[in-house]
């Protein structure tokens, strides 16, 4: 039997070193074996203590635990097995135990570097930073050279609040390895939260004189003068880095920051261009920038034609990344240059087609040029793209409705409306343009239900309103409700001339004469150019009032109009009677 612990020894020891809880290390083990032999009146519990460690090894912590344990009652002065439950406490999630444990490992053992390691995480991990602080001490004391001690020992001290003792701690560590970024770094921070802003400036003008080339500890130099009123010292540090390293990607983005904040616009500026067109600042940093030109709408009027110049440099620096001329084309879209934002709408998709965004704003350009021949077309590469989006189907109705090719229209307008997810007003439109496109291929019934299900939705659409009284009007059908309607299309939009004309045209209907030439009267007027429905309509009520050679002058100019008059147009010029 003793014979099999001593072969399988070498085994256990090797499945230690890959272990996540590993066995405490030889140096550890070789001291419990000596105090072994200096005590022999004490039980020898090497076997137990290697039972468990082979327990714990397996992934077994309770049985482990209970033979360390059982490593205590044979020798009540047994550290190494005090290690090992504070561990097992500490990965169980007991840290009052697992502190117990390592505070009484430590007391035997003081010098045992392993023990003092673990006690000061235990420390830290329950906020006992000042124990922890003690403990650290002594593990500097014993390994001096021990760089990790003295960095521990550094963020501990700055953990507490010890600021003063943390860069003291910090200095001892460059005696040994020089002066490096990240403790002058760290350095600098300390003694700004000390509130010695001139002790900062000076650790960083060491960090600069030890590395001369490193531009950004001269960039964070320059920060340090700015923000302490040292602004001579910023500008020379700025220039001196433009001038030795003038591709630095963001030295011409502080000299316009440095500039901007003295009121210094025009310099501010020309650095800012400087740094738009290096290549190496990335795209992002600059699309920021740019963005700060919508953000602050004050900023942005001011500066518009500024923006758009850096806009262009954007794309000329950067041409086949689709965020240049997506910026370019949001300023263009700011300013109602609906060319210009069209022509960089067309370049994004070139270089990157999968944004739905885009391709939506493209069509509202498209639409705010009345250019249908195109929204109807990129419409339909849209919908192609983005099925079930509907705003796409929306355009490629409205478009298609200039084309009267009412058919594909009433397509388009049933397949997206089924897309419209929690979104009312939209869904409002679809049934607008559901309504005129049905009454155009003399489905009104249909048309009148579409006109319902959007008055449903919202009430106060004037242009449904509007048409739908108008096409009541023409079948002679619920002529009140049309008045009504009419009447409030109105009210919303006192000077819509369509509005009037339909008014006026219901109250004919009624036979309301005198109102309806003053109302159809105001809309001949306020259209910008001669309109033959409403010049019909105009003849029509004065025909009815006995002004039947008016009538017949008002019927001329409406042929001559051109498109827009009734087919009984022509034989009311030519008999001068009015027919219905």
């Amino acid at each position: 039997m003793f014979t099999s612990i001593r072969k399988t020894l070498p085994l256990i020891l090797i499945l230690g070193l890959f272990a996540s809880l590993t066995v405490l290390p030889d140096q550890g083990y070789a001291q419990k074996s000596d105090r072994k032999n200096k005590n022999k009146e004490k039980q020898d519990n090497s076997a137990l203590f290697l039972d468990a460690n082979t327990q714990k090894l397996l992934g077994n912590l309770d049985k482990a635990k209970e033979l360390f344990l059982l490593c205590l009652d044979a020798d009540p002065e047994d550290a190494a097995s005090m290690y090992e439950l504070a561990r097992i406490e500490r990965v169980s999630n007991n840290q009052k135990k697992a502190l117990e444990w390592a505070e009484k490992a430590v007391s035997i053992d003081p010098k045992n570097v392993w023990y003092l390691k673990l006690l000061s995480e235990l420390y830290q991990e329950n906020m006992q930073f000042d124990k922890s602080v003690e403990v650290i001490n002594k593990l500097v004391k014993l390994n001096p050279g021990n760089l990790e001690y003295l960095y521990d020992l550094a963020l501990t001290h700055l953990l507490v609040g010890n600021y003063q003792k943390s860069i003291n701690t910090y200095n001892r560590i460059e005696k040994q390895i020089g002066i490096t970024e990240e403790i002058s770094i760290q350095k600098q921070k300390i003694w700004l939260r000390m509130k010695k802003p001139e002790k900062a400036i000076e650790e960083m003008e060491v960090l600069c004189e030890a590395w001369p080339l490193e531009s950004r500890f001269k960039s964070i130099l320059a920060e340090l003068y700015l923000s302490n009123g040292m602004d001579e010292k910023a500008l020379e540090t700025y220039l001196r880095i433009a001038e030795n390293d003038p591709d630095n990607p963001y030295i011409q983005i502080s000299l316009s920051d440095f500039y901007r904040k003295r009121g210094e616009q025009e310099k501010s500026c020309d650095h800012l261009k400087l740094g738009f067109a290096n290549p190496y600042l990335d795209i992002d940093t600059k699309v920021q920038i740019l963005l700060a030109y919508f953000t602050v709408k004050e900023y942005y009027d001011e500066q518009k034609e500024e923006a758009e110049e850096l806009a262009g440099i954007l794309v000329k620096t950067h041409p086949e990344d689709a965020k240049a001329f997506s910026i370019q084309a949001d300023l263009y879209y700011q300013n109602e240059e609906w060319e210009q934002a069209r022509e960089s709408l067309r370049k994004v998709l070139s270089l990157d087609s999968s944004n739905y965004l885009v391709w939506e704003q493209l069509l509202f350009a498209e639409s705010n040029l009345s250019d249908f021949e195109a929204m109807r077309d990129e419409s339909r590469k849209t919908i192609e793209l983005f099925p079930q989006q509907p705003l796409p189907y929306l355009f490629a109705a409205v478009a298609n409705y200039q084309f009267e090719d009412h058919k594909q229209m009433i397509e388009d307008l049933e397949t997206g409306i089924r897309f419209v997810v929690r979104n009312d007003l939209l869904l409002a439109e679809f049934y607008n343009y559901l309504g005129d496109a049905y009454h155009q291929v003399g489905e009104d019934e249909k048309a009148f239900e579409a006109y319902e299900a959007s008055l449903k939705i919202n009430s106060d659409n004037s242009i449904v309103l509007n048409n739908y009284a108008y096409y009541l009007s023409l079948r002679n059908e619920d002529l009140e409700r049309a008045k009504k309607m009419a009447k409030k299309a109105n009210e919303l939009d006192p000077d819509n001339s369509s509005n009037q004309d339909t008014y006026g045209w219901v109250l004919y209907k009624l036979g309301e004469y005198e109102q309806a030439l003053e109302w159809i009267g105001m809309s001949v007027k306020n259209h910008n150019e001669e309109n033959a429905e409403v010049l019909e309509h105009y003849g029509d009520v004065l025909y009815k009032l006995g002004r039947e050679k008016e009538a017949r002058n008002y019927w001329k100019r409406a042929l001559k109009a051109g498109k827009g008059g009734s087919e009984l147009l022509e034989k009311k010029v030519n008999e001068g009677v009015l027919y219905e």
